[in-house]
């Protein structure tokens, strides 16, 4: 049985959607959480913030005295257009923060004993139709670049002491519970107004993760002392686009669909949604072969019940 923690769980990058999430799940569970954020989440909830700014050393570095575990989340979002000044805060955010927590348990006397850290699925890259594992190779481009870069950091920060987790996290089902709900809330708004149909081939892989069992994860990779090493974090049912947004569609009544070409994306993404439009027009598909194999059971392996669960309730 896995034993609560008996000191802090320090967030690291824990004022958004999947840092308030998690926070409230382990505060849940009975845990204390301290978030460590450049601004202070939106959300009053049984927590501490500590304010940090993610590159350099300071007072901050004491909440991880004693602390029972480390979750790191920062980063800068990549739901942008590409420029080069995003594209370098994109990997800087990622890589010096991850950096400096690494020196900073190296200044206190008890470091927390694990420390679980965030990857992106998307190191895979975006392979048409093979499904990919922790064995499969990583792919080519931005996100693949950054999040190899990223997870080489973690593993030069990780002390010799500590039990290291990564997870490689796929699209995030989720609730907004007053910081945001990612990718989520767009996705309401284009499906609510008749828009939320096949988008450039449709054939693009939706992999994705319920909330419950991203936090279940991450609570997983705290307290359970056998998990280490690196797992994707999705649920064991991708599917494609054109299946993800028909379910959707199906989930909130909503009969329309309308397609979205290739270049309507090319043109609409950055002139009306202020992000790359690679991200609807690509995709992959991932499941993770080392949750399989060591029994983890998903709340939520299947999508319409998934996103019944969320878009149930009013956000």
């Amino acid at each position: 049985m896995n034993a609560k923690p008996a000191g802090p769980v320090v967030i690291a990058g824990g004022s958004g959607f999947l840092g308030v999430s998690l926070a409230m799940h382990l505060a849940e569970r009975g845990m204390s959480v301290i978030i460590l954020s450049r601004t202070s989440p939106k959300v009053d909830r049984p927590w501490r913030y500590v304010a940090w700014d993610g590159r350099t050393l300071g007072d901050w570095q004491r909440v991880l005295d004693g602390a029972a575990g480390l979750v790191n989340l920062a980063g800068r979002s990549v739901d942008c257009i590409k420029t080069p000044d995003h594209q370098d805060e994109i990997l800087r955010s990622r890589v010096e923060s991850t950096r400096v927590l690494g020196e900073a348990m190296r200044t206190v006397d008890a470091p927390p004993p694990v420390w679980v850290q965030m990857s992106t699925a998307h190191i895979y890259g975006d392979p048409p139709s093979a499904v990919c594992t922790e064995d499969s190779p990583t792919g080519i481009g931005l996100a693949p670049f950054v999040g190899k870069v990223w997870e080489e950091a973690f593993d030069a920060a990780l002390l010799p002491i500590q039990r290291g987790v990564v997870l490689r996290t796929s699209f995030v089902i989720g609730r907004d519970r007053g910081a945001g709900c990612g990718a989520m809330g767009r996705f309401k708004t284009l499906v609510r107004f008749g828009l939320g149909g096949t988008v450039g081939s449709g054939k693009q892989g939706m992999s994705w993760i319920h909330e419950t069992d991203m936090n279940r994860l991450f609570e997983r990779g705290l307290t359970d002392a056998q998990m280490r090493g690196t797992f994707i974090a999705s649920s064991p049912t991708p599917v494609a686009q054109r299946e993800f947004m028909r379910t959707m569609r199906k989930v909130v009544g909503m009969p329309i669909g309308l397609p979205t070409f290739e270049w309507m994306v090319r043109i609409g993404a950055p002139l009306f949604m202020r992000t790359d439009p690679e991200l609807a027009l690509y995709g992959r598909y991932v499941v993770s072969k080392r949750l399989e194999d060591e029994g983890f059971e998903f709340q939520y392996p299947e999508l319409a019940a998934a996103l019944a669960e969320v878009l149930g309730h009013r956000s």
